[in-house]
């Protein structure tokens, strides 16, 4: 080897998915492109590093070739290959610095509000290490649709496919994908709407943005659930301080008079965020005629309406709003997966109109071939086919919760749930949920305190969340024995103390 490069430039990383062919050329690239080969430098034989990597030499040689065509080598005639001296050329070259430069902001007295204050749901990186993961919001990667979103992907990898969602779109959406939420999606729930009356957003979170950003200042007052969903309750509060919380009961949302000077009811009415519970066809009712007539706007966030496991569906909210007084909000996160971030609104045209404008100034448009992909995937039938395996899957573990939550927990009470994927528990009086949630932590066992979805947290704590999405069946009904065994240990140590 060159004695110009140091041997411990060129080592393969021991852990990566990816083939022997993309791994090297990584490495290589890497090299070039950081200085540490310098442009016009010899490259070793492609035998000679095949040598040192442990590889094949053609897969060697085969990087090399690849490489001379993306311009990082250049090949010449009996001598072999040499780092490009153009590859480099456009590039401002500086040695790294060590030392962090003393700011001459002061950022806390600069910024409007500090989202890092806010109260967020959080779950630790490494959640899929633990044995007993009782977390919300993930997917079962083993119910993933692998072979048949490569297929779709690998459909819009094509030619044609790549001159049709590379180009700049402004604030377009993919027509396809338009019509399959409008013909496949919406009528689902009981929702007809036109094209010019949808708008695709990267998630539910970028809707509820566009929302707040277009109807709150901080003179106006919006209403949340509570308990309810802390991502809109910080995403309103970064526009107004005027949150109304408003209780939840067996029924969902307790309407009331306090509706009536607010600008906005944030309602997550098929299975509400936390509880699950649903909204009762009087109570949907009596908030539209509310709406109506104090001309307020009803924020629907159709959380999780594709899982219903036991009695019938309740259509949306929005399926019987007939004055244009509900903005209704889907997404694909808990169905498909919730890395893809595409989520959709619909709405009256007028509104529509301007939110697509807005998004445009944030991010002109989700991905457009995202958007393609899931056009594809859903125009094929694999959504409604995933859907009906998830609903299979969930409702088994569902009723598996159930049943070890009323067996080893029966004096926790729960809430009223025909669906979902997670439980809402009420621990018996003298049970602290965040100390509780602490010791099952080093017990590898994994759940969500209640406190993070109160306006104001209650102290102490009574309330849990058991999600159970992406939870081994069978590991269902051993972790509940856990959390009670550990309930019961607290228990016994309290009663020996008195």
């Amino acid at each position: 080897m060159s004695p110009a490069i140091p041997d411990r430039l060129f080592e393969l990383p021991s852990d990566s998915g990816t083939n022997l062919q993309n791994q090297i050329q990584e490495m290589l690239v890497r090299t070039i492109l950081d200085g540490q080969i310098a442009p016009g430098t010899a490259m070793p034989s492609g035998r000679k590093l095949a040598d040192q990597l442990k590889v094949a030499r053609n897969t060697v040689v085969l990087v090399y070739q690849r490489l001379v065509d993306e311009g990082f080598l250049v090949a010449r005639e009996r001598s072999g290959y040499f780092v490009s001296d153009d590859i480099l050329r456009d590039r401002v070259m500086s040695p790294p610095s060590d030392t962090r430069s003393v700011g001459a902001i002061d950022w806390a007295q600069k910024l409007r509000f500090t989202p890092t204050r806010q109260r967020n749901l959080n779950k630790p990186a490494d959640w899929s290490s633990y044995r007993y993961p009782f977390i919300y919001g993930q997917i079962d990667p083993h119910l993933f649709p692998v072979n048949e979103w490569r297929e779709c992907c690998r459909d819009a990898a094509t030619v044609g496919a790549i001159q049709q969602w590379s180009t700049d779109r402004i604030d377009q959406d993919d027509p396809e994908l338009i019509e399959q939420i409008q013909t496949r999606i919406l009528p689902r729930r009981g929702v007809w709407a036109q094209a010019n009356e949808i708008l695709v957003t990267l998630g539910a979170q970028q809707a509820l943005f566009l929302i707040a950003d277009l109807l709150l200042d901080q003179h106006k007052t919006v209403a949340i659930e509570d308990p309810g969903y802390p991502d809109a309750r910080n995403i309103f509060l970064s526009r107004t301080a005027k949150l109304k919380p408003v209780p939840v009961d067996n029924e969902g949302l307790i309407p009331s008079n306090d509706l009536n000077d607010c600008e906005c009811l944030y309602l997550t009415p098929s299975h509400q965020f936390p509880t699950t519970v649903t909204l009762s066809r009087s109570r949907r009712e009596q908030l539209l005629e509310s709406a109506r007539e104090r001309q307020f706007v009803i924020i629907e966030d159709d959380y999780e309406s594709e899982h219903n496991f036991h009695g019938n569906p309740i259509p949306a909210l929005k399926s019987l709003d007939k004055d244009g007084v509900v903005i209704y909000i889907g997404s694909l996160s808990k169905t498909l997966a919730p890395g893809l971030r595409v989520g959709f609104m619909t709405g009256p045209e007028d509104f529509i109109r301007e939110a697509r404008v807005l998004r445009r100034l944030m991010s002109r448009h989700p991905p457009a071939n995202n958007q393609l992909i899931v056009a594809q995937f859903l125009k094929r039938g694999y959504h409604d086919a995933l859907i009906r395996r998830l609903s299979h899957s969930l409702s088994d573990r569902w009723h598996t919760l159930r049943t070890a939550i009323t067996t080893y927990l029966p004096d926790w009470r729960i809430s009223p749930s025909t669906g979902g994927s997670s439980f809402w528990l009420q621990s018996p009086s003298g049970v602290d949920v965040s100390d509780l949630q602490r010791k099952c932590l080093s017990k590898s066992l994994l759940f969500e305190s209640g406190e993070v979805f109160f306006h104001r947290p209650p102290s102490p704590c009574a309330y849990l969340r058991l999600g159970f999405s992406s939870i081994p069946v069978d590991k269902i009904e051993p972790g509940v024995r856990q959390i009670a065994a550990i309930v019961n240990s607290a228990s016994s140590h309290k009663t020996k103390a008195s």
